[in-house]
Order: C-alpha cells, then sequence, then structure tokens
C-alpha cells in the first residue's frame, strides 16, 4: 500500500479488501484489526480518523487483512477472544469460545454454589471450566481434552485468568486423556459440564472456511450421526457424578429431543432443554440418578 495515508483512510482500505472477499462483517473485522495492529481503541475511528499511521502500523495492517480476506478467523489473527467477559487466548489448537456457549456457562451457574468440584470434558481453550471458577466462590475443577496443545492453551487461560492459585494447581487443573481417561477412579464432581464436538461429519464440510479450513477438526467432528460423544458422555458420567450432581452439555439445534433420550435411558432425572438467544436448543441438562 502507498504511505501517507490516515487511520480513516487505512480502515476504508481494509474494509474494501474484506468486502471483496467475501466477509459478512468486513466493516467490524476492519475496524477491530485497526485497532490492534495500531493500540488503539474503538473511539479512535470517529475522533481522531484523520490522524497519520506509521509505516509500520500500515505494514502490519496490510498484513493482518491480507490473512483475513484468506479467511483466516479473525481470533486466531489476534490471539484472543472475549467470552464470559474474560479476554482468553487462542490458537489454532482450540476452537473459538462462541456466545452460544456462553448460556451453557449460564445454565451452570443457575445450580452452582460455593465450594463445589466440576468436571469440563473437551476444554479446549478452558473457556467454560475457567469462566465458572472466575465468577464463583471456592469451587476446584478439572479439565479433560485428548490434545496435548489445546490444554497447553487451557493452562495459559488459566494462568492469566485465575492467578497464582491455578498456577499452583490448587483451584484448576487438567488431565489429557479422551473423555474420562486419566482421571483417578475415586474422583466425583458436583457437576459435569461439557461442549463436545457435535457435527455430523457429512456436514463438515459445508461449514463455513474459517471453520472448516482452520478450526481443529478433532473438536468439531460428532461422527456419522454428530451423537458419538454425547453417548459416551451420558454412559461414563455416573461413575464421576456424585450424588445429587448434575450434567450439562451444549448441543446442537437439532439434537435436543436426541439428547434428552440419552439421558432419559441411562436414568438421569429432572432433564431440561434449554435455548438460546435466538430460540435455538442449546443446552440439555439432567440430575443424577445416585
Amino acid at each position: 500500500m502507498a504511505g501517507g495515508l490516515t487511520y480513516r483512510e487505512l480502515y476504508e482500505w481494509g474494509c474494501g479488501r474484506l468486502a471483496e472477499a467475501g466477509i459478512d462483517e468486513s466493516g467490524t473485522d476492519a475496524r477491530l484489526l485497526l485497532e490492534w495492529c495500531c493500540g488503539t481503541d474503538r473511539g479512535t475511528l470517529l475522533a481522531h480518523g484523520e490522524r497519520p499511521v506509521t509505516e509500520k502500523e500500515n505494514s502490519r495492517y496490510s498484513e493482518c487483512i491480507a490473512v483475513r480476506a484468506a479467511r483466516m478467523p479473525l481470533q486466531y489473527i489476534t490471539g484472543e477472544q472475549e467470552f464470559m467477559g474474560l479476554t482468553y487466548s487462542v490458537n489454532k489448537n482450540v476452537l473459538i469460545p462462541r456466545q452460544d456457549t456462553e448460556v451453557l456457562v449460564e445454565e451452570v451457574m443457575r445450580y452452582l454454589h460455593d465450594g463445589m468440584r466440576i468436571l469440563d470434558l473437551c476444554t479446549g481453550s478452558g473457556c467454560i471450566l475457567i469462566s465458572l471458577l472466575r465468577y464463583s466462590n471456592d469451587c476446584t475443577g478439572v479439565g479433560t481434552d485428548i490434545s496435548r496443545d489445546a490444554l497447553e492453551v487451557a493452562r495459559r487461560n488459566a494462568d492469566n485468568i485465575l492467578g497464582f492459585r491455578a498456577r499452583a494447581g490448587q483451584n484448576a487443573s487438567f488431565v489429557q486423556g479422551d473423555l474420562f481417561e486419566g482421571l483417578d477412579e475415586g474422583d466425583r464432581f458436583d457437576v459435569i459440564v461439557s461442549n463436545p464436538p457435535y457435527i455430523r461429519t457429512d456436514v463438515i464440510k459445508s461449514l463455513m472456511p474459517e471453520v472448516r479450513d482452520h478450526e481443529p477438526h478433532i473438536a468439531l467432528d460428532g461422527r456419522e450421526d454428530g451423537l458419538f460423544y454425547y453417548r459416551r458422555i451420558i454412559a461414563g458420567a455416573g461413575k464421576f457424578l456424585a450424588g445429587g450432581g448434575m450434567i450439562f452439555l451444549e448441543i446442537g439445534y437439532d439434537q435436543g429431543d436426541s439428547v434428552r433420550s440419552l439421558m432419559q435411558e441411562a436414568g438421569y432425572r429432572d432433564i431440561e432443554v434449554v435455548r438460546d438467544y435466538a430460540g435455538l436448543d442449546r443446552v440439555v441438562l439432567g440430575g443424577s440418578y445416585v
């Protein structure tokens, strides 16, 4: 790009490039990337749009726009995502936390009491477990994930958000394993929560390029009917769920009846299907039968 541009001119150029690339939120993404590259805030465009940008800012922004135009998710470029009012580090090894998942956290928080113990299966970035611990008192938790790289992200997020207690392993710990693998047989939890892979394998190829080509398939693929991990979680949870404990599962919009039936067949009680803010089924919860 040519030098001598103002902040607003650089933003308008970025908008145009992203719009040409078919990015739906081209204006928003162009602004967020510009703020990230220049260390500015949302008010800068309005209040200081005529300020000149430096060559370094220009070059960095041009590179970021090119990467975003190639459909790399914005959050993987900036390395962060807001979730439950907290800033989480993210990279290609974890799913990007989404607002839909905040509904799952909010439902757990309705039940959560001081001192409870939480198990978060398929923890990924750790955003579910860490948010629950951040907004509760004296709760502790374990996050499991099959991916060692994902757990590195989760531990970093726990350190950054929960502080010294997480670094000392006092309130949050992370275990590599496939669902319950790696847990001690005597472990019991008051809450088991999970946002497992639930997209049918044949649907993945139809997802947006940002998801299909960049987010980890191991965290997306729910096998042939999308229910593979629900069956395993529901079947295995009883061994680790304390008496009177609860299980909370994020689901796809069309999976409410199926997951409810799986929980009914397994003997869970007081089963509910909760909708998200768009009116779509998003969470199934139920109590232990012990």
